[in-house]
């Protein structure tokens, strides 16, 4: 199965789940972004690698980073591999004395990880078709900026998905993804999905 590359485009709050965040995720040669939600803990694990900043002490990602690098284990790259009831699953591919060799991984530490080891991110063509959204105008966002995106607008947020025709659907989702609310217009990209399933 073909890989995509992905890049970080972002690391925003999440505008639906106050305590959250999403990191963004965007294909090297495309326009879709992929973006998922995570904990607080982990944006701060990728923000202060994202940043170079360095903590007195060791973070948890640090330490398994040191702890690769003494037993000679080189994270080669990571996939972001399944996609089950909106959960993502992640792998960090290794190599150890020639030996290629798997670990199983949330997808927010996988990222944590690959940005520390400077490792390339990857996923496959099914899970950008499920859980991808398309920017028709990119606004330039530099690649591995940590951002702060502004807020969709009020109603946007709060009117319930299934009380829209189909045309006031694809409206809102033009509207949120100028406003970047990526994990909104998730939302939106499933109701229509939804409606293309009990239509057929």
């Amino acid at each position: 199965m073909k890989k995509l590359e992905l890049d970080i485009v972002a690391l925003s709050h999440s505008v639906t789940q106050s305590h959250n965040y999403a990191v963004v995720l965007g294909e090297l040669l495309g326009s879709r972004r992929l973006p998922i939600v995570i904990g607080g803990f982990e944006a701060q694990a990728i923000a202060v690698a994202m940043e170079k900043m360095s903590p007195n002490r060791p973070l948890t990602h640090d330490l398994f980073k040191n702890t690769l690098e003494t037993f000679e284990i080189e994270l080669k790259e990571v996939v972001i591999s399944n996609l089950l009831d909106g959960i993502f699953y992640a792998k960090l591919v290794c190599l150890r004395a020639g030996e290629y060799f798997e670990i199983d991984s949330r997808t927010s530490d996988a990222i944590a990880m690959a940005v520390r080891f400077d490792c390339p991110i990857f996923t496959f063509e099914f899970i950008m078709e499920q859980a991808g959204v398309v920017l028709d105008d990119a606004d330039g966002t530099e690649m591995g900026a940590v951002t702060s995106k502004p807020a969709a607008k009020k109603d946007a947020e709060d009117a319930p998905l299934h009380s829209y025709s189909d045309v006031a659907l694809n409206k809102l989702l033009d509207e949120v993804l100028k406003n970047e609310d990526y994990e909104r217009a998730a939302e939106i990209r499933d109701e229509l999905k939804s409606r293309e399933g009990k239509d057929s």
